[in-house]
């Protein structure tokens, strides 16, 4: 993880003061709630119970499942952890005689608007930079850049086999992925479109002498928006790891049926 801001550090330092938890623990949990994009997160520290998972809104999860104190101090450090990440920049910009830095982008590489990466490198002759928030990944090979959309993909490292920007492969928590298989938003090869001009046609004004029959309006159905796709793939992922926790025995198979239908009168 790059380093904190001077501010976010002494954010860190008063959480970790009024929790009761050691800086360490909260910056495991900072950084956990960044790779969840700020709405969850899944960590391993002793002082939280080892393993555990936090859905912003939802369900909190440890180790000690029924000590609901730990769960309300992990729900409440989380939350702020995440209005931290919304509301300002925690991290520290790259220096400015980074190696894969260059003038063409204020600074930076890749496009301004994109604003600073959850992480970055490259090797050869090619550089990656990934943006969680905007779901955003950056390739720059031989100089020309391609912006990619992440969808739903948390990306926790990038690798490079020989033979181009398509052998490139990154994992998220679906597992290996190829760089292919994401859509492509901005690309040098892709030519800009450029809508024809409309040419304005002046329609001859008619006059009705007759008022026309008089129409009741259709009435109006309101169809209750889908859950995001984000949103279903976060509760499919819980139960998944409340199935695993069944299994290994540390719920019951009622507490496991219980949270499960929960979950899924929220699809």
């Amino acid at each position: 993880m790059r380093p904190l801001t001077p501010e976010a550090q002494q954010v860190i330092n008063n959480l970790a003061q009024r929790y009761g938890l050691s800086v360490d623990a909260v910056t495991t949990l900072l950084q956990a709630v960044v790779q969840g994009q700020g709405t969850m997160a899944q960590f391993n520290h002793p002082e939280l119970g080892g393993g555990g998972q936090w859905m912003q809104g939802g369900m909190t999860m440890v180790g000690d499942m029924f000590n609901y104190n730990l769960k309300n101090m992990v729900d409440g450090l989380c939350n702020e952890l995440a209005q931290l990440i919304a509301t300002s920049q925690p991290f520290q910009t790259a220096p400015m005689n980074d190696p894969f830095q260059n003038s063409g982008y204020s600074g930076n590489w890749w496009p301004s608007d994109l604003g600073q990466p959850n992480s970055s490198g490259g090797q050869n002759n090619v550089r990656y930079a990934y943006f969680s928030y905007p779901r955003r990944l950056a390739i720059e090979i031989d100089g020309q850049v391609t912006i990619y959309d992440t969808q739903n993909h948390q990306i926790g490292g990038v690798s490079q086999q020989q033979g181009g920007n398509q052998s490139l492969t990154f994992t998220s928590q679906y597992g290996l992925v190829n760089l292919s298989d994401l859509p492509i938003v901005s690309s040098p090869n892709i030519p800009q479109f450029t809508p024809a001009p409309t040419e304005t046609v002046t329609e001859p004004i008619s006059y009705q002498t007759e008022p026309a029959p008089y129409q009741s309006p259709p009435v109006q159905t309101e169809t209750p928006p889908a859950p995001p796709v984000s949103q279903s793939a976060d509760i499919l992922t819980t139960i998944e790891r409340l199935a695993e926790l069944k299994e290994k025995g540390i719920i019951t198979e009622k507490e496991y049926r219980t949270k499960k239908a929960e979950l899924l009168a929220r699809l």
